[in-house]
């Protein structure tokens, strides 16, 4: 941007004072617009300082400060590489004296101003509110600094605002800084005495035709005011933080079932109880619910997982060494080892969730070799993270798993019943009507594998799904997990330490060690007896001591657990491969239905890469956007209460102005230009937290083959329509007559171009919501597009003086068709033209409408001019091309979304 500055205003000239104060404010603008990228990174550390400071790590003001001292090197690496640029080229005074001052008002105001929004985020509820509200603090610091509305014609009853907008004392000072200099401040400059014509030297006349004070001492004053800004904004933020928490679950009444600590007990199976059939078989207790789903046997052999080695892109790192293993119906097989073992790397492998890296080795389903579409139809997979659409209820999340995730050829009723299942298997009754939104972990973990329980699948794959849970909530989970088990379904499970009761409920066990090897596989037996005898008979592996828990001592045996017993010394993986259990292992593989096809059991084979049809995508994923717009108020809400806001601001201070003179149709346009701008802004800014949020449950989905991205993109689209019209509606209504706008059928077409405006921003930004990595980038992305766009409005600077150099991003910014529109609708509509008498020196046949008066008070250098030819000549905003521009924006906004779903389909920032 600074490059773009100095490019486009280079060598300006000093007599040009709206263009010199123009990059005075510009500047000052854009460096405080670029501390709202830090939002999202605020809001995050926030959820970890209310866990810290609940834990008395650090004291509030502690955290303040070093928050605040943070931000002092990047403030001051943008301002010396922006404002040097900036100052050097631009054609500022050339005294470095001068250059300090210039760099240091920046400085401050950009301390400010990131510590404004700091402030914003300690008091706002969530990020839906603060990002919006940090865009209109802008916008109301930015009409009140004294450029767009000069402080003269700014009503006495909001003079105040003037006053305590931190901009007003930046540009200020930056002005003074400017026209006082020693080359300035003189009588004569270009063959003009300006002493002798207007009564005070060059520098002090043009601060005086903008209103500016003009005594060098307010370079100090603006000074120690910023500073001033920046302390208090950081006392509000300690207030802030000190004594607001918003850590309660957000617009849910939580009703949790009672469920008493005498009464809770452990399932039992057979793994955890002391008895046993008369044979010693294990026999699995099924369901007798009618299944919608085939059992299916999982099995592994061979397999191999490599990546490139990052300090040697041309070799690669083996991270799963032959993995050989299967899982039955109505078993839970667990995956263990130390962190980096590779037990969640296998299961990825396992269930085709990976996306790079090199695989060998099969993976079968009943004994057929398995392709990726007949793994990702007939298994689930339980993410660690908890992620779902959060305006949906519990009961809706799991009937758009049912409906989208079972075959199409399963009658409605039988999909119902599979959720009523889920509901009851998971225990989750009481709170199946919640929003998700504000849920506890341990539901969310509940909800998370009831979704893909959902899905009826055979394979349900989860990982680590006691993670972040106390030993209560884990073992009301694995509870819940061992009857979705017995239901007759294969359960794989990553855990890393259980306790010894979640422990007993698992089946069988695949141990790997660090380095992707094996070191157990087999069934655990009855209170883990089999797993026990097999690394007590290990020749230096200690007994296990009474009353300790398996799963500990086991992982301690291996040198994965705090002790380390024997791991230095014992060859476990050698000790595996040469074991019974080892034996068996490759006898059970052999065998039918495992690694062997059977005749007794089915092939998994889809013809369909999507279980339901498109008819039945689109309708439950429009359905759920329609949904989550209207139960997420601190979105939808907030953009309209913002739009009437600023509808009254602006026309509090437009209420009586004269368009018809050269400053108020200057004043008249920047008002149109900045409503437009931040309006449209405000909703781009305002999308990206939605966007991406949604878009990590996108990427659950689309690994499931859920639904096709074009529903997705479509649902998107949708619903953002009537909010983006309505807004507009609710903007225009109050403001068009307000600031003194005339004309019904002017006024539907200003509302139509101020909405498409909104929705162009609104698909803008979802586009670099889907095609950047995260949201802070995507905010700092679409905020240097946004300024970019902004410069090549046509306003500032004005079409007539962009330099031909850029005449084609004058042409292609979408921001300023929209902006044409509703500037050349008041302002330059003319049905004729009244003609100039030479004679008289007046304007004859004037008629009504504004575009049609002569401009009162034009300088020299223009002459006599109508507002329609000034608007048009000055700022290219020409009345003859409305419906041109209009079909432009429209193209716009199609161009955004057509690029927003290739970004949707083809780029992919979750990566395994």
């Amino acid at each position: 941007m600074g490059l773009l500055f100095c490019t486009v205003f280079y060598d300006f000239d000093p007599t040009q004072v709206s263009v010199v104060l123009g990059v005075v404010f510009s500047s000052v603008m854009f460096l405080s617009m670029g501390q709202s990228s830090q939002i999202a990174t605020y809001m995050a550390e926030r959820e970890v300082f209310y866990k810290q400071r609940g834990a008395n790590f650090f004291r509030t003001a502690s955290y303040v400060l070093a928050t605040s001292v943070s931000q002092i090197p990047l403030a001051l690496v943008e301002t010396l590489i922006f404002g040097s640029l900036v100052y050097w080229l631009c054609g500022f005074e050339s005294e470095f004296k001068l250059f300090l001052i210039f760099e240091f008002v920046l400085f401050v105001m950009n301390l400010a101003m990131g510590m404004w929004f700091f402030f914003l985020c300690s008091v706002g509820p969530n990020e839906n509110v603060v990002t919006p509200l940090g865009m209109v603090s802008i916008l109301v610091f930015v009409i009140f600094a004294g450029f767009i509305v000069t402080k003269s014609q700014i009503p006495d009853y909001l003079i105040w605002a003037h006053w305590i907008s931190p901009m007003t004392w930046s540009i200020r000072a930056l002005s003074i800084n400017q026209y006082r200099s020693t080359n300035m401040d003189v009588c004569i400059y270009d063959g003009v005495d300006y002493c002798k014509d207007y009564g005070m030297t060059m520098g002090v006349y043009y601060l005086d035709l903008f209103g500016l004070e003009t005594e060098k001492s307010w370079i100090v004053y603006g000074i120690i005011y910023t500073l001033a800004m920046y302390i208090l904004f950081m006392f509000m933020s300690f207030l802030g933080l000190e004594y607001l928490r918003y850590e309660s679950p957000e617009n849910v009444d939580v009703s949790e079932k009672t469920i008493e600590d005498e009464v809770y007990t452990v399932l039992e199976t057979p793994r955890n109880t002391g008895s046993a059939t008369a044979s010693g078989d294990y026999v699995v207790e099924m369901d007798n619910r009618e299944k919608n789903f085939t059992p299916v046997t999982v099995a592994f052999q061979d397999l191999h997982y490599f990546v490139p080695d990052p300090n040697n892109p041309k070799e690669q790192l083996e991270l799963l060494k032959g993995i050989n293993g299967f899982a039955v119906p109505g078993s839970i097989t667990a995956l263990m080892g130390s962190s980096g073992a590779g037990k969640t790397t296998l299961m990825d492998v396992i269930a085709g969730r990976k996306t790079g890296g090199k695989i060998t080795g099969k993976i079968m389903l009943n004994g057929y070799e398995a392709n990726n579409l007949a793994i990702r139809r007939c298994t689930g997979y339980c993410e660690q993270m908890d992620i779902h659409s959060e305006a949906a209820t519990i009961r809706e999340a799991l009937t758009f798993s049912s409906f989208l995730r079972q075959d199409a050829s399963i009658p409605n009723v039988k999909k119902y019943e599979s959720v009523d299942e889920c509901i009851e298997l998971l225990g989750l009754e009481d709170i199946a009507d919640q929003i998700i939104r504000g849920s506890s972990v341990e539901q969310m973990k509940r909800l998370t594998i009831g979704v893909e329980l959902a899905a009826q699948p055979s394979v349900i794959f989860l990982d680590e799904p006691t993670s972040g849970l106390d030993a209560r909530s884990a073992e009301l989970i694995m509870d819940g997990v061992r009857k979705v088990a017995n239901s007759g379904r294969t359960i794989i499970c990553t855990i890393h330490q259980p306790s010894s009761e979640v422990f007993y409920l698992f089946d069988s066990l695949l141990l790997l060690k660090r380095g992707g090897e094996t070191v157990f596989f087999g069934e655990l037996g009855q209170k883990c007896r089999n797993l026990i005898d097999y690394f007590e008979g290990i020749p230096g592996v200690a007994p296990l001591p009474v009353g300790y828990n398996p799963a500990t001592w086991m992982l301690e045996c291996i040198g994965a657990g705090v002790g380390n017993t024997a791991a230095d010394s014992t060859d476990f993986v050698n000790s595996f491969r040469n074991s019974a259990l080892n034996r068996a292992l490759e006898a059970n593989m052999a065998k039918e239905g495992i690694s062997v096809p059977s005749p007794d059991l089915p092939e998994m084979i889809y013809t369909e890469k999507r279980a339901a049809d498109s008819k039945t995508q689109m309708k439950f994923v429009v359905w759920r956007f329609i949904q989550m717009y209207w139960r997420t108020p601190s979105y939808t809400l907030t953009r309209m209460y913002l739009a009437l806001f600023l509808a009254l601001v602006f026309g509090l201070i437009f209420v009586d102005v004269d368009y018809a003179s050269y400053s108020g149709l200057n004043s008249g346009v920047g008002m149109v230009f900045v409503a437009a701008l931040f309006q449209g802004m405000m909703t781009f800014q305002s999308v990206l937290p939605l966007a991406c949020v949604e878009r990590a449950s996108f990427y659950r989905e689309r690994a499931s083959q859920t639904y096709n991205a074009l529903w997705y993109f479509l649902g998107s689209t949708l619903a953002e329509i009537p909010y983006c019209f309505f807004s507009g509606a609710l903007f225009t209504v109050v403001y068009y007559p307000f600031v003194g706008f005339s004309g019904f059928s002017k006024g539907v077409l200003f509302w139509l171009a101020i909405s498409l405006m909104v929705l162009m921003q609104v698909y803008m930004g979802m586009m670099f919501a889907y095609a950047m990595p995260s949201e802070e980038v995507a905010a700092i992305i679409g905020l240097l597009c946004n300024s970019v766009f902004m410069m090549f409005m046509g306003f500032s600077p004005p079409a007539y003086s962009i330099p031909s150099g850029y005449t084609w991003l004058y042409k292609i910014s979408p921001l300023r068709f929209p902006l044409s529109i509703m500037e050349a609708l008041v302002f330059a509509d003319s049905d004729e033209l009244p003609t100039w008498n030479e004679t008289t020196q007046s304007y004859e046949n004037v008629g009504s409408q504004l575009g049609c008066q002569p401009m009162a008070d034009s300088p020299a250098t223009v002459g006599h001019i109508t507002i329609k030819e000034y608007t048009e000549q000055y700022f290219g905003f020409e009345h003859d091309n409305i419906t041109r521009y209009f079909f432009v924006v429209i193209g716009c906004i199609i161009l955004f979304r057509i690029l927003g779903l290739i970004a949707l389909r083809y780029i992919n920032h979750q990566k395994r």
